[in-house]
């Protein structure tokens, strides 16, 4: 099958997650993606190191289907460089500070003078006005000011979450918006600025309970895994292992009642809705847990599945690794790497489109593997190329 977007040109600037991983699904779908590196190789290359080179999993997952040269984008040499790839290119992908991006002419205005319907997606920590335009912030920072810290966790200090979901949200926001620009530009000839934020991702994510406190006035604390709008809604313990279960609305209460032997709860006042029932989670969870301890992991999810309530084990890494319905759906894709002596599982793309190819084909670049490459493509000659290398622009 075709990839969606061959013959789309992505020159990717980005670092850590936010710019690179929306950048890596355009790869996925088949763009040219250039990801561009610091000559030393940047900070994301060596975050959280798997395999013997030092290239973290990070990277690796991101980077994948990308072709990698080094440039340093301060470097006077380097500016035709960058001329010449912006000109080929129909997205630009960066995340640094607006003020950083101005002193390396990256930024919108910039880009317009080299190639006029540019498509430049800025992901920065705040957007780039506002009184904290020029701060520099990760996800965790955008987790804390959104409110979400304060809440995650069980009652004490404020919790960050695992999963850097602010930096991902952030980047399927940029992908999106750079292929609503792509059809835009189709019908009108015009390039234009995406403009995506940490700071925005999180308080969009936590919008739910934002409004709640503005409208209700109602103050929220921490509580665990106990959810705040409906029950049963937590993790319970079995005798060999923990699950996690979440009913919502009557018709799956009125199961749930049934299977634990609690018919009378269908109509007591204390559970006559979600949030009554959220209200009484104390109750609910108490039924709920003595249930779960008579049973193993397996038999309590086969009876609450055959109730059809949601639910699940929860996985130390090596059970996820080897889960069936994993590994049946090709969730991860093992990739060989220069650098590694074991075979790298990288996530498989998640987003499968019925008459397009979308897969992982290529593992991440090595350190400026396809600087030599990509500078011939652009019209550089030998000698220009060795003349970039000796002024240490690439």
């Amino acid at each position: 099958m075709p990839a969606p977007l061959e013959g789309i040109r992505v020159i990717d600037f980005g670092r850590f997650i936010a710019a690179p991983y929306a950048a890596m699904l355009f790869a996925d779908m088949g763009a040219d993606v250039i990801r561009v590196e610091r000559r030393e190789g940047g900070e994301d290359r060596y975050v959280g190191p798997v395999v013997e080179s030092g290239e973290g999993g990070m990277f690796l997952n991101l980077n994948r289907n990308k072709r990698g040269i080094t440039l340093d984008p301060a470097n006077p040499s380097a500016e035709e460089i960058i001329r010449r790839l912006v000109r080929s290119a129909d997205i630009v992908i960066v995340n640094m500070p607006l003020e950083v991006m101005k002193k390396l002419k990256l930024d919108y205005d910039s880009l317009r003078l080299v190639k006029a319907d540019i498509i430049l997606v800025m992901a920065s920590a705040f957007g780039p006005d506002g009184p904290y335009a020029n701060r520099v912030g990760f996800d965790s920072v955008a987790q804390a000011m959104s409110g979400a810290m304060s809440l995650t966790g069980f009652p004490g200090a404020p919790v960050r979450a695992a999963v850097p979901y602010v930096d991902y949200g952030t980047a399927l926001h940029a992908a999106f918006g750079a292929i609503v620009a792509l059809y835009e530009k189709q019908k009108t000839g015009r390039g234009q600025l995406i403009d995506v934020s940490l700071l925005a991702t999180g308080v969009t994510f936590m919008l739910p309970l934002l409004a709640e406190r503005a409208v209700t006035g109602i103050s929220r604390r921490q509580q665990g895994n106990t959810a705040y709008y409906v029950a049963p809604a937590d993790t319970y313990r079995t005798k060999d292992g923990w699950i996690t279960v979440q009913a919502i609305g009557d018709k799956m209460f009125h199961h749930w009642a049934r299977l634990v032997g609690r018919e009378d709860l269908i109509d007591d006042p204390q559970c006559k809705n979600d949030i009554a029932r959220a209200c009484n989670h104390a109750l609910i969870n108490r039924i709920m847990s003595e249930w779960c301890a008579a049973r193993t992991r397996r038999e309590a999810i086969a009876e609450l599945e055959r109730a059809r309530i949601p639910c699940g084990p929860v996985y130390e890494l090596d059970e996820t690794l080897s889960d069936p319905q994993v590994k049946a759906r090709k969730l991860l894709e093992e990739v060989e790497h220069p650098g590694s002596s074991k075979i790298v599982p990288l996530a498989n793309t998640a987003v499968r489109l019925s008459e397009s190819a979308s897969r992982v084909r290529n593992r991440a670049p090595q350190l400026g593997e396809h600087t030599q490459e990509v500078l011939i493509e652009l019209g550089f000659t030998a000698d220009e190329i060795a003349a970039f290398r000796e002024a240490g622009a690439i």
